[in-house]
């Protein structure tokens, strides 16, 4: 008797789904009957997932070089506190945000009180406008996080 790779599985029987229809078949084959008619060779299991592995790997290549290329001559940025006014609810905070690029984009900027020291989650994070390259901006926005306290504030933009 031959072992046939196009058998149903019994009810018991651990299963998976066929690759092609996804009908019920036996851990040992990949596809059933009704797709593989022939009982040609199936793909091994390390054949699938040497191929979906060398997707991913290409597609994680592509992201990063779309990345890349959209986002080319595009920053440094930097920032700089030109005022803080006591706002409604919060401080009213005034940047200053130079594009070094040579494309207009834009940035998050990090509001911080200097005096604590590294990253707090009392930190305000606002979108500068797009600024053209080698130009600066000068935008406001209110602060919520930081308290009404008027007291120097630092920013960073990356």
């Amino acid at each position: 008797m031959t072992h046939s790779s196009t058998h149903r599985p019994a009810a018991t029987e651990p299963t998976h789904g066929c690759v092609r229809c996804g009908r019920p078949v036996s851990l040992d084959d990949s596809m059933c009957d009704r797709c593989n008619p022939l009982g040609l060779a199936q793909p091994s299991a390390t054949q699938v997932h040497g191929i979906a592995f060398v997707g991913l790997v290409i597609a994680v290549i592509g992201l990063a070089l779309l990345r890349r290329f959209a986002l080319a001559g595009i920053g440094p940025f930097s920032g700089e506190v030109a005022g803080v006014a006591p706002g409604a609810a919060g401080l009213s905070v005034t940047l200053t945000v130079r594009n070094a690029g040579e494309r207009t984009g834009a940035t998050t900027c990090r509001i911080y009180d200097p005096a604590v020291g590294g990253i707090t989650p009392d930190d305000a994070y606002v979108q500068s406008p797009r600024i053209e390259g080698g130009t600066s901006a000068t935008f406001s926005e209110l602060v919520t996080s930081l308290g009404t306290e008027v007291r120097p504030l630092a920013v960073a933009c990356r």
